[in-house]
């Protein structure tokens, strides 16, 4: 499995080698997002890349959202896109080293970019960073497993195995409003910390 270090995702960013990056906020975490009653939440967005997902939940009025990713290129795009938005609440640092508590993670496109030795430990970081019922929610690809990505893939069953231990699972399903590209490859999933 090849190495996905911080210099790994710079170079993708450099040569314009994100195709993960669909330019705008995906659906399925869109309506999620728009269901959320509380624009209060404090909202952490891991390995969080260019964000849209962000920009979307800070221009409805979600003020509390802290965006992480390990490498500054996607990062200052946020910066230069969204100029409003608090600095204090764009983290360059892995996410494995991060601290403080939050209400929800959202998940898109990051935990696919984990290599499988890596999964058990995302799991465990994001039980470690939620409040007392905090939720996890957002997209995992489900796809055979490979050595080839990013991405990754994964199964429903697999997710399971990580995530079981320290989560209620609240919602794993299929998504329907896929974008046409990922149709019939994306889970939506909501958990609720144990």
């Amino acid at each position: 499995m090849k190495s996905v270090n911080s210099e790994f995702w710079s170079a993708r960013y450099r040569e314009n080698k994100t195709g993960w990056d669909i330019g705008h906020v995906s659906t399925p975490i869109k309506e999620y997002i728009d269901q959320l009653g509380n624009k209060e939440l404090k909202i952490l967005i891991p390995g969080a890349g260019n964000s849209y997902e962000a920009e979307y939940l800070f221009t409805n009025g979600f003020t509390n959202v802290f965006i992480c990713d390990i490498v500054p290129e996607p990062i200052e795009n946020f910066k230069k896109r969204v100029p409003g938005f608090p600095k204090v609440q764009l983290i360059q640092k892995d996410f494995f080293s991060l601290t403080g508590t939050y209400d929800l993670i959202l998940e898109q496109t990051f935990f696919c970019a984990i290599p499988v030795e890596r999964r058990a430990k995302y799991a465990r970081k994001c039980h470690d960073l939620l409040s007392k019922d905090g939720r996890i929610a957002g997209v995992f690809f489900e796809f055979k497993l490979t050595g080839e990505g990013p991405p990754f893939g994964g199964s429903r069953e697999e997710y399971l195995t990580y995530f079981s231990k320290y989560f209620k699972i609240d919602i794993l399903e299929r998504c329907y409003n896929s974008i046409k590209p990922r149709q019939g490859n994306e889970l939506f999933f909501k958990f609720i910390k144990n």
